[in-house]
Parts: C-alpha cells; structure tokens; sequence
C-alpha cells in the first residue's frame, strides 16, 4: 500500500525544524489576534530537539510568546520524579519550557509517581484537562523503533486513551544509554493513548536518520496495524510525516 498520508522531505532535520516551528509560529500569532489560546502537545527525546531550539531562537530573536499557549506532553515514565534528570519533566524544561515565557499553570505532563491505585483516575484526570483546555491544536510526534507514538506500544488499540503501558524490550533498549544501563530504565509509562493523539487537530510526527528509515516505511507503506501504532496517522485528515532525507530513504516514492 502506497501512502497518502502527506510526506515532506528536507535535506536536513535543521531544515525541517525551521518549517515545522514556522508553522507553529504563524498558529500562535494566528490565534493570538483572534483572543484564542493556543494548545500544544509535545514530545520528548532527540528527535524534537532542534525544533524546540528553533521556537526558543523565534521567542528571543523574533518576539514570539507563549504566554498565550497551553502544553501537554505525552507521556511520562513511570517511577520518576519530576528532579530525575531522565524524567520528561526535566527534560522539557532543560530543552524548552525554562528559555520561553510559558506561564508554569499552563505546563501539563503525566505524573511519574502516582500510586498505582491512582493511576486510572489520574489518567482520566489528564484526559479531561486536553477537553478543558479545548482539545490539541497541534500534536508534535516522534516515532520510536517499535513504530510508537508517544509510547503506544505494538498491540495499542486505535482508540485507546491516556493509560498505564509497559514499556517494549526494544522502548527501553533504546533509553538505556541515556540511563546508564537497561537495569536503571523504567518498565513503565503513562502515555496519551492513540485516540487522544488522533483528537489533536494537527499532527506533524518528525523523524530523522537511517536507523528510523525501516519503521517509517512500515507506518507509512505497510498495514495500518496496531502493531505499528503510526500507521493509525494515516487516517488522520491533517496528519504530516516531516522527514530527512536518511529518514525518507526507504520509501518507494
């Protein structure tokens, strides 16, 4: 099966981040005219990277705020408090939220310690501030090599919302550099689900290098299957898959 899911490819993930932050940008200034918040859901690890330096660089350089836009992150591992430098909390504001204006009540990202007899509802709880705040305007994805977005492992239903998920051999072979070793790495996360992230009304899941080449060309050319949870992107109606050239490089067209 050929995609038609939109794909665009640019020679470098600088490139691409220019594009996608650009976007962004003119949706925030949009909506900002209009008296509209804007709502943004974002995602950790190498990939987003250099868009979020690419938005701190049009905050200090070209007056973009965000005072006027709201957060949520996808997932978050279980275990971690919010000072574990491997925690998505600390990530995010290491790489974005601490060099912008956001104001800290409009931050949103799973806890990584809620007791397990709390996690359904916290769950729900997460769910219903994304309908409080008026749904997602525009979700950033990565795509792990288990083909997950945010971390809906192989055999996460379509319509799965926010939940608990154990984290695939391979999830957590990838993070144990980043770990310090496989043993350190948490089993667990809390994710969005599938059916949260394809309520957003915007997707754009970026991917960068060769290594990322063989499971875009099965979210993209294969099966759409849960056992590839990116592959549910192409029946979104304005879902993008924003590519490198490395990326790109297994595609037929």
């Amino acid at each position: 099966m050929i995609a038609t899911t939109p794909v665009i490819v640019f020679s470098s993930c600088t490139d691409a981040c220019r594009h996608v932050a650009a976007e962004i940008s003119q949706l925030i200034r949009e909506r900002e005219t209009l008296g509209l918040p804007t709502v943004l859901g974002l995602a950790t690890g190498g990939t987003p990277i250099p868009l979020y330096q690419e938005l701190i660089r049009l905050h200090r350089e070209e007056g973009l705020s965000f005072r006027n836009v709201t957060t949520f992150n996808l997932d978050e591992y279980l275990g971690l408090d919010r000072d574990h430098p491997e925690s998505y909390w600390s990530f995010m504001h290491r790489n974005l939220f601490d060099h912008v204006d956001i104001l800290p009540s409009n931050v949103h990202l799973p806890s990584g310690i809620v007791s397990p007899s709390e996690i359904p509802a916290h769950c729900q709880a997460y769910e219903d501030a994304i309908a409080s705040a008026g749904g997602i305007d525009f979700q950033i994805l990565g795509i792990g090599r288990t083909g997950h977005i945010g971390f809906n492992e192989p055999g996460t239903p379509a319509d799965a919302r926010t939940q608990k998920i154990h984290l695939d051999p391979i999830t957590r072979q990838d993070a144990a550099p980043s770990f310090g070793g496989l043993d350190k790495v948490p089993t667990e996360a809390i994710t969005m689900g599938c059916g949260t992230i394809l309520d957003a009304r915007r997707i754009a899941l970026l991917a960068w290098g060769d290594k990322k080449a063989s499971i875009v060309k099965a979210a993209l050319e294969g099966p759409i299957t849960n056992e590839v949870s990116a592959s549910f992107l192409r029946n979104h109606p304005n879902a993008t898959f924003i590519l490198d050239a490395e990326a790109a490089s297994s595609l037929s067209q």
